[in-house]
């Protein structure tokens, strides 16, 4: 029998996720804003090129998108696509003899030669596959002291896994039912949209009815309306729903596997070559959204603006419709810094990772070339403090130094200034940047808002790629500094992201601000003041 209070506990995703009852939206452009000026808690960007960066000239600065693949011929992007000079275009040779043939605008670390990755298993699934196979049926009795810990965390491993997989099982057998209903109520009442009184005096034919009026009544009541339009509802419910089925289908599903697409041995991390140049391939919309915050084009009058004014985009693919794979973020690291980039934005994560090792190599070898990596902290409301999400900066008793984990703020004031989704950590979270309602470029040269921690990180990337333009003297470590030293202080209490807890800013991040470009070139000029 489906569990009513569940039910109604999962409402907010329908209206969350799709976004379907947008209520007050955020000002156009306002991470872009001046707390001053604008009153708004933007990084200040077009204060800064109004009256500290006018009349000054900046050089360019190679910026790295790891995610999902980007549209590199959108209307707002396709000036400042990263272009590599030393290849030719489709002659089907490695012209630069880097290893990747014809890579004009970056790297896919998932396709094949015929097709490309679109959707793969969460690591959660892929870890459980591999050790239920050993100790699924194993005499607990014959393990050694190394066998009883991989033991034991094959069931920390069984237990997340079917944890999730059950929930999301729920859901999408909840989410069938509320569409038979929303389907039965809109013919018994022949008509779409009633007031809530008339809605709420409809005496349900069945269950499945019972649920959706129940649903449709409490959706439209947290919005403040005393109306219910029956079909928008039902298009919030269906674009929810089938974002449900791609965790039962695809995320959490043990017979399927997508690896086999890319050819490469996954089992051997060493293995770099491997992929094609399609970086404009499935699930372009996160990554070309990431790319438009950093870079989209200040100077051509259409769309939106970027944070950075000489930021040239680097696309590299490696995030699926699920986890990324450990392999294929280190080699896309390495890929970066080896051509040339100075910023790498990385608006991903997970709960585990089998292979950090080799991930850990490539910061440090990030760290080595002087490259700054800037990584969103994550989207659960969780405390990074004691839940692990990876990548991050801990590298066996080290933490790098050309690292910045970001959380997410909001556009709103006072207590709500973290956004409530966001992860946060005193020591594991260094900084928190615009996050909520973020207008920014998706394929076919269309814009649309996004949420999350993954909006937060390329306004950080944004800011980090101006200091880096004008003041290219600065290390990466430097620039990590100045962008944590100048953030703007939050006063008074703020509520922990997930609860109604109030706790100062200073618990929730190492720096207690908010990322500002304004204060951040005004902290490099003196730095380089300094030097002469």
């Amino acid at each position: 029998m489906i569990d009513m209070k569940k039910t109604t506990l999962i409402l907010a995703l329908v209206a969350q996720t799709m976004l379907v009852f947008a209520q007050k939206n955020a000002p156009e452009n306002w991470f872009n804003l001046d707390p001053k000026h604008n009153k708004i808690n933007g990084v200040s960007t077009e204060r800064t090129y109004d009256e500290l960066l006018k009349g000054k000239s900046g050089q360019k600065v190679i910026v790295a998108v790891i995610d999902g693949g980007t549209e590199v011929i959108h209307e707002d992007l396709k000036r400042v696509i990263w272009v590599n000079a030393r290849e030719i275009p489709n002659n089907n040779i490695d012209d630069d003899n880097n290893g990747y043939v014809d890579d004009v605008n970056g790297w896919n670390f998932i396709g094949g030669q015929a097709e490309n990755v679109a959707e793969d298993n969460l690591e959660v699934t892929r870890l459980y596959k591999q050790l239920k196979a050993r100790y699924e049926k194993v005499d607990t009795n014959s393990l050694d002291g190394v066998e009883k810990e991989n033991y034991a965390f094959y069931k920390k491993v069984k237990a997340t896994y079917s944890k999730g997989y059950n929930e999301y099982a729920m859901y999408n057998n909840i989410y069938s039912s509320l569409e038979k209903g929303v389907t039965s109520l809109t013919k018994s009442l022949g008509k779409d949209s009633l007031s809530m009184a008339e809605f709420k005096a409809y005496k349900p034919a069945d269950m499945n009815e019972a649920m959706a009026q129940n649903s449709i009544s409490k959706t439209f009541e947290s919005s403040k309306k005393n109306y219910v339009v029956i079909s928008k509802f039902g298009k919030g419910l269906q674009g929810a729903k089938e974002q449900i089925s791609k965790f039962v289908d695809y995320h959490y599903n043990l017979d399927f596997d997508s690896r086999n697409i890319v050819g490469d041995n996954y089992e051997v991390v060493s293995e770099r070559y491997y992929g094609n140049n399609r970086v404009s391939a499935p699930n372009g919309e996160h990554g070309t959204h990431v790319a438009g915050i950093i870079a989209a084009d200040r100077n051509n009058g259409m769309g939106i603006k970027g944070v950075s004014d000489h930021a040239e985009i680097m696309v590299l693919r490696v995030v699926p419709d699920g986890d990324e794979r450990d392999k294929d973020v280190a080699n896309a690291i390495r890929y970066a810094v080896d051509n040339g980039a100075k910023v790498v934005n990385m608006s991903f994560g997970k709960a585990f990772s089998p292979y950090k090792d080799a991930v850990d190599e490539a910061i440090l070898y990030a760290q080595s070339k002087d490259v700054l990596l800037v990584h969103a902290a994550g989207n659960d409301h969780k405390n990074l403090e004691v839940e692990n999400n990876y990548p991050n900066d801990k590298i066996t008793n080290y933490t790098a130094s050309n690292w910045i984990e970001v959380g997410a703020s909001n556009w709103k004031k006072k207590k709500l200034i973290p956004a409530e989704f966001s992860n946060y950590g005193k020591q594991s979270v260094d900084v928190f940047a615009p996050g909520v309602d973020i207008n920014s470029c998706i394929p076919e040269s269309k814009y649309a808002s996004f949420n999350g921690t993954s909006m937060a990180s390329p306004v950080t990337a944004g800011v980090a790629a101006v200091i880096r333009s004008y003041y290219p003297e600065l290390t990466a470590a430097e620039v990590k500094e100045i962008i944590l030293q100048s953030a703007v202080k939050v006063k008074g209490k703020v509520q922990v992201p997930g609860t109604k807890k109030k706790v100062k800013m200073t618990e929730l991040c190492v720096s207690g601000g908010l990322v500002n470009l304004y204060e951040a070139v005004k902290l490099a000029e003196v730095k380089m003041q300094n030097r002469k």
